[in-house]
Protein backbone atom coordinates (compact mmCIF):
# COMPACT_ATOMS: atom_id res chain seq x y z
CA UNK A 1 0.00 0.00 0.00
CA UNK A 2 1.79 3.12 -0.90
CA UNK A 3 0.55 6.53 0.91
CA UNK A 4 1.06 9.91 -0.52
CA UNK A 5 1.74 12.85 1.76
CA UNK A 6 1.72 16.18 1.45
CA UNK A 7 2.29 19.80 2.69
CA UNK A 8 4.91 20.33 4.71
CA UNK A 9 7.04 23.53 4.40
CA UNK A 10 8.71 26.49 5.47
CA UNK A 11 6.99 28.64 7.81
CA UNK A 12 7.59 31.04 10.77
CA UNK A 13 6.84 30.25 14.34
CA UNK A 14 3.26 30.93 15.34
CA UNK A 15 2.31 29.84 11.55
CA UNK A 16 0.13 27.05 10.33
CA UNK A 17 0.67 24.03 8.13
CA UNK A 18 -1.55 21.22 7.16
CA UNK A 19 -0.46 18.14 6.19
CA UNK A 20 -2.49 15.42 4.47
CA UNK A 21 -1.54 11.53 3.89
CA UNK A 22 -3.66 9.97 1.23
CA UNK A 23 -4.28 6.03 0.74
CA UNK A 24 -4.85 5.86 -3.49
CA UNK A 25 -5.60 1.85 -3.10
CA UNK A 26 -7.40 2.55 0.20
CA UNK A 27 -11.16 1.30 -1.09
CA UNK A 28 -9.92 -2.38 -1.03
CA UNK A 29 -8.17 -2.03 2.83
CA UNK A 30 -9.81 -2.01 5.96
CA UNK A 31 -7.62 1.02 6.89
CA UNK A 32 -8.09 1.01 11.44
CA UNK A 33 -5.35 3.12 13.10
CA UNK A 34 -3.64 5.74 11.15
CA UNK A 35 -1.29 8.33 12.63
CA UNK A 36 1.26 10.81 12.16
CA UNK A 37 4.89 10.50 13.29
CA UNK A 38 8.03 12.81 13.23
CA UNK A 39 11.91 12.45 13.42
CA UNK A 40 14.03 15.92 13.91
CA UNK A 41 17.62 15.73 13.60
CA UNK A 42 19.82 13.29 15.38
CA UNK A 43 16.97 12.27 17.41
CA UNK A 44 14.19 9.31 17.53
CA UNK A 45 11.01 9.05 15.64
CA UNK A 46 8.20 10.14 17.85
CA UNK A 47 4.66 10.16 17.59
CA UNK A 48 3.13 13.02 17.51
CA UNK A 49 -0.60 11.61 16.93
CA UNK A 50 -2.77 9.09 16.26
CA UNK A 51 -6.79 8.26 15.32
CA UNK A 52 -8.75 5.05 15.13
CA UNK A 53 -11.29 4.00 12.71
CA UNK A 54 -13.96 5.02 15.28
CA UNK A 55 -12.05 8.60 15.41
CA UNK A 56 -10.52 8.63 19.00
CA UNK A 57 -7.64 10.56 18.95
CA UNK A 58 -4.15 10.29 20.94
CA UNK A 59 -1.73 13.34 21.18
CA UNK A 60 1.57 13.57 22.37
CA UNK A 61 1.87 15.98 25.23
CA UNK A 62 4.03 18.40 23.36
CA UNK A 63 1.41 19.03 20.85
CA UNK A 64 -1.47 18.73 22.81
CA UNK A 65 -3.96 22.05 22.52
CA UNK A 66 -2.24 22.94 18.72
CA UNK A 67 -2.33 19.88 16.38
CA UNK A 68 -5.42 17.92 15.66
CA UNK A 69 -5.64 14.83 13.58
CA UNK A 70 -8.83 13.91 11.61
CA UNK A 71 -9.37 11.62 8.90
CA UNK A 72 -11.72 11.79 5.87
CA UNK A 73 -13.15 7.93 5.23
CA UNK A 74 -14.64 8.82 1.84
CA UNK A 75 -11.23 9.75 0.77
CA UNK A 76 -9.02 7.29 2.74
CA UNK A 77 -7.16 10.50 4.07
CA UNK A 78 -5.76 11.82 6.96
CA UNK A 79 -4.80 15.24 7.92
CA UNK A 80 -2.68 17.12 10.51
CA UNK A 81 -3.89 20.36 11.23
CA UNK A 82 -0.71 22.03 12.98
CA UNK A 83 -1.25 26.22 14.99
CA UNK A 84 0.87 27.61 16.98
CA UNK A 85 4.28 25.85 15.61
CA UNK A 86 7.46 26.05 17.01
CA UNK A 87 11.27 25.69 15.99
CA UNK A 88 11.07 22.06 18.29
CA UNK A 89 8.57 21.51 15.70
CA UNK A 90 10.86 20.63 12.73
CA UNK A 91 11.09 17.80 11.26
CA UNK A 92 10.48 15.42 8.89
CA UNK A 93 6.89 14.27 9.19
CA UNK A 94 5.81 10.29 8.42
CA UNK A 95 2.37 9.26 7.92
CA UNK A 96 1.41 5.37 9.40
CA UNK A 97 -2.19 3.34 8.80
CA UNK A 98 -2.27 0.34 10.02
CA UNK A 99 -4.72 -1.43 7.44
CA UNK A 100 -5.08 -5.15 6.12
CA UNK A 101 -6.96 -6.02 2.44
CA UNK A 102 -10.70 -6.53 2.59
CA UNK A 103 -12.17 -9.95 2.97
CA UNK A 104 -8.99 -10.96 5.16
CA UNK A 105 -8.09 -10.94 9.23
CA UNK A 106 -4.41 -9.93 8.20
CA UNK A 107 -3.05 -6.39 9.46
CA UNK A 108 0.09 -4.19 8.66
CA UNK A 109 1.48 -1.05 9.32
CA UNK A 110 2.40 1.53 6.21
CA UNK A 111 4.83 3.96 6.31
CA UNK A 112 4.09 7.11 3.88
CA UNK A 113 7.50 8.80 2.55
CA UNK A 114 7.37 11.66 4.87
CA UNK A 115 7.61 15.63 4.34
CA UNK A 116 9.46 18.26 5.31
CA UNK A 117 8.29 20.63 8.31
CA UNK A 118 10.85 23.49 9.34
CA UNK A 119 9.89 26.26 11.93
CA UNK A 120 12.02 29.14 11.58
CA UNK A 121 12.34 31.19 15.22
Amino acid sequence: VQLQASGGGLVQAGGSLTLACAVPEGSSYDIQTMSWHRQAPGKQRELVASITGSSNTNYADSVKGRFTISRDNAKNTVYLQMNSLKPDDTGVYYCLIRAGRRGTMFMSDYWGQGTQVTVSS
